[in-house]
């Protein structure tokens, strides 16, 4: 069956926890075992009603303080669709964790408090998924049952919502007006709401249309490891392993090894089930080439006639995720790109993200926690990349602390731009 993955964002308290646990409860997806665990930490933290948000909600610190902190990933599917959901959280103070979660989604459920309206945080999660790449928003109007399932009170939010969206790279985005803690359009149709015509939460992401980038993206293999068995045997044997990250590969394709720009062709495609004559994305295969050149981890492996930019100077997005000190210009890093690895300074940060007005404040001497901001990085060696809304794989990195080795930004490629 076709795979779905999908993420919760928005603000703190708005329901993401409650609406999984009501997804998977009323899709008959929940243990009797998980059941009774929740119901009785329930009863024991006196809730008038079985929590559902319990099921997400893992951490202990999560159930005192009734936040979700880190991403919590489930599994569920139904006869249509399998589905993994990465259930986020809303507080500003982990963003971070949003970001992490929502990186893989191929949508993004927002939801949004009926009675709050449009929040900082809404307006966050919803621009970050849209730098994130994800074409396909639904939006839930939460809580509906606590403003009388008013219709105007729907309409409000959307409206105020839609005219912020317009403004976001996004292909399609849905309303749905829902209660979690009563199941109200989640999995069946409300009758609480008889004015709205459209489909349930359930329902619409069984049929909704997600289809990949990356098969129709030009053919990219970043290597990751050089395969030499030591029997006898296979002693001529030659080959890089790695995850396709874009494209599909042919056995006789023409290629070209970045950086050294020597071109051969494909000999072979292997796997632990044999060959193959093709393979696309995510395939993870081994890959031998008919001339015997230099190629190392971190080298990728591309269609000769479309290969990616190469650059040391690179224009990116960068989310700074670090609770320590700030991005600011001049600073050093060890860089991660697909397989490669390497330093980075920073040469510039032209502009700093205004979220609730979507500006970019150009007078910034630095970026602090969960802020997004445009930035130029100069790399110790070349990056072959394309920009991000291309190919996610290969026009992503990590910035890492080289003293703590601690992940201190997340950020997506845009272009390269000339030397200073």
């Amino acid at each position: 069956m076709e795979l779905l993955r999908f993420a919760t964002v928005g603000s703190v308290d708005d329901g993401k926890s409650t609406l999984i646990g009501r997804l998977l409860y009323d899709s008959k997806s929940i243990l009797q075992d998980q059941w009774a665990a929740i119901e009785a930490t329930s009863q024991a933290r006196g809730d008038e009603y079985v929590n559902l948000a319990l099921l997400t909600d893992g951490l202990r610190a999560e159930r005192e303080q009734g936040i979700t902190i880190d991403v919590a990933y489930r599994y569920f599917s139904t006869p249509k669709r399998k589905f993994i959901i990465a259930d986020t959280p809303g507080h500003v103070q982990y963003t971070r964790n949003m970001v992490t979660g929502a990186s893989t989604a191929d949508l993004a459920l927002i939801l949004i408090d009926a009675r709050q309206g449009v929040l900082e945080q809404s307006r966050r999660h919803a621009f970050i998924s849209s730098l994130l790449g994800i074409q396909h928003l639904v939006v839930c109007v939460n809580k509906m049952d606590l403003v009388e399932y008013n219709e105007a009170a729907y309409k409000a939010v959307c409206e105020e919502f839609a005219w912020f969206l317009s403004r976001l790279d996004v292909n399609e985005v849905t309303y749905i007006p829902v209660s979690a803690l009563r199941g109200d359009n989640v999995v069946e149709p409300s009758d609480a709401m008889p004015w709205y015509s459209g489909k349930p939460l359930l329902q619409h992401l069984e049929e909704v249309e997600v289809v990949p980038d990356v098969m129709g993206a030009d053919a990219r293999f970043p290597v990751q490891y050089v395969i030499r068995p030591m029997r006898e045997e296979f002693h001529d044997y030659r080959g890089y392993a790695g995850t396709v990250a874009g494209g599909v590969l042919h056995v006789g394709d023409l290629v070209t090894v970045l950086p050294s720009g020597r071109q051969t062709r494909i000999r072979s495609i292997d796997t632990h089930s044999g060959p193959l004559e093709a393979a696309a994305p995510p395939m993870s295969v081994t890959v031998q080439l008919d001339d015997d050149i230099d190629v190392s981890r971190g080298n990728m492996i591309v269609a000769a006639d479309t290969p990616p930019e190469m650059a040391q100077d690179v224009e990116a997005w960068v989310c700074w995720m670090s609770e320590q000190g700030r991005l600011t210009p001049g600073t050093r890093y060890a860089i991660k790109h697909t397989t490669h690895s390497t330093r980075a300074i920073v040469r510039d940060i032209h502009s700093r993200l205004e979220i609730n007005t979507l500006a970019e404040n150009i007078d910034v001497e630095g970026l602090s926690l969960n802020e997004i901001g445009r930035v130029v990085l100069r790399t110790q060696e070349p990056l072959a990349f394309d920009a991000y809304r291309t190919n996610h794989s290969t026009g992503s990195f990590i910035l890492i602390d080289a003293v703590t080795n601690a992940t201190v930004a997340a950020g997506m490629l845009l272009g390269a731009v000339p030397a200073s």
